[in-house]
């Protein structure tokens, strides 16, 4: 059963796992017994940039999330908000996280990330400025592409993606 419902928003019935016939057949769902509200349970959209800084002789800027334990280094991401394009949203994601104006964005992928139920649209954003993290965000690094390090999941393979097409073969750490 999902974390987020256990009752009906609409008549808070308890919630059940039923199958009823979808357009793709039939589908085990929360459904609830009394009105038949579905909890679709879909991936959130959410956005990445691969942020090449282009006044730091290109180097690629990796951050660190402040509630995250240990030293893992990752994409700049968030998620997307209503009324906006997923190029606005990353625009804006980038400037509230790191203070650094988008210059171009260019799309490098959409990828899967079912452990979080996401879906990731990752961009390479080529931006400059005076770097300045909100506190989401602990600390940050530049690295040369050559030098980055990968991961085997979610924005990590959006980064092996962009790396490979530069001409670098990606390194993978495990996490």
């Amino acid at each position: 059963m999902s974390a987020d419902y256990r009752f009906c928003p609409r008549c808070a019935t308890e919630l059940a796992l039923l199958e009823a016939a979808e357009d793709g057949g039939p589908k085990r769902r929360l459904r609830c017994p009394a009105c038949q509200w579905t909890h679709w349970n879909n991936p959130t959209p959410v956005l990445a940039a691969i942020i090449e800084c282009t006044d730091r002789e290109g180097r690629v800027l990796l951050a660190r999330n402040a509630a995250w334990p240990g030293r893992m280094f990752a994409l700049i991401t968030g998620f997307m908000e209503a009324g906006e394009t997923p190029e606005e949203g990353i625009r804006r994601e980038v400037a509230e996280e790191t203070a650094l104006e988008v210059h171009t964005l260019a799309l490098v992928g959409v990828y899967d990330f079912q452990r979080m139920n996401q879906v990731i649209i990752a961009y390479h954003a080529q931006a400059a400025g005076e770097i300045r993290l909100s506190p989401e965000l602990a600390e940050y690094k530049l690295f040369a592409p050559a030098d980055i390090r990968c991961w085997r999941a979610g924005t990590g393979m959006a980064l092996a993606q962009w790396l490979r097409a530069r001409g670098h073969e990606p390194c993978f750490i495990d996490v």
